[in-house]
């Protein structure tokens, strides 16, 4: 798995990525990248998690620029506490499904007649490279996607990756970035149909709140209260008897250590 000195250079003149210990790195995209539907199973989200905290947020990358970003399974292993076997595993299962995840979201589209909202899809990458027998994988970001990425000055959601390290779900990891965009504030509330995109959740548990509370919400909470030093009370907002929103109060406990 290991990486020649000579080709790691050459690989780091042109992967545009800051090299830092676990708990110095962040990982920080748009809002609207955030509330987005992400399509990524949880191996795939490590992977995009872990090339996103090594890139400059706050530098802006030139128009049509290229942006590659290069994990091996060493640093995979290390960073989500998986033994070596695994971490080759999940990185190169995770990088063969990657290329073909989109990001989902909506934006205003203007016509004659006033404003509409258009269904907006793109990929996460525009190549991804496994390096067979070494352990490492390059990650060619998508070139739309990168303004969500890089150049971050206003309305944009950071955490650190080591916040994320320890979870075992991507529905936990999913409300870590909802809630942490609100994080000054201490609440947020989204309408249910906008959760439940932004949480990937499958259609069967969309249609009926009962099986997403039981299945998404109360789980991705208690990972987060257990995991991560939050405290979290959420209620819903109903109309009859139908839920259409989902509030959440919440504050994080910094002093208190990563389990």
């Amino acid at each position: 798995m290991s990486v020649s000195k000579s080709k790691k250079v050459k690989v780091e003149q042109y992967d545009n990525t800051l090299e830092r210990a676990l708990g110095e790195r962040w990982v920080s995209m748009s809002n609207a990248l955030t509330r987005a539907g992400h399509g990524l199973t949880l191996s795939e989200k490590r992977i995009i998690a872990c090339a996103v905290s090594k890139l400059d947020s706050k530098k802006a990358v030139k128009a049509g620029a290229a942006l590659v970003s290069k994990i091996t399974a060493s640093e995979y292993a290390e960073t989500f506490n998986v033994d070596a076997d695994t971490a080759y595993d999940q990185l190169q299962a995770g990088s063969k499904s990657l290329y073909n995840r989109s990001i989902s979201f909506y934006e205003a589209s203007y016509r004659r007649a006033g404003k509409d909202l258009a269904k907006v899809q793109m990929r996460w990458v525009g190549k991804v490279v496994y390096h067979e027998g070494e352990g490492w994988v390059e990650l060619a970001w998508w070139n739309d996607l990168i303004p969500h990425l890089t150049g971050l000055q206003r309305q944009f959601t950071s955490y650190q990756l080591q916040q994320a390290s320890a979870l075992r779900s991507a529905y936990s990891w999913r409300l870590l970035e909802l809630i942490t965009r609100f994080e000054s504030t201490g609440w947020a509330e989204y309408d249910i149909t906008d959760f439940a995109a932004s949480m990937d959740a499958p259609p069967s548990l969309t249609a009926d709140f009962g099986q997403m509370k039981r299945r998404i919400v109360e789980p991705a909470v208690k990972e987060l209260v257990v995991k991560d030093n939050w405290s979290i009370d959420w209620s819903t907002v109903k109309k009859g008897k139908k839920v259409t929103a989902i509030r959440f109060k919440f504050e994080r406990n910094k002093q208190q250590r990563l389990l």
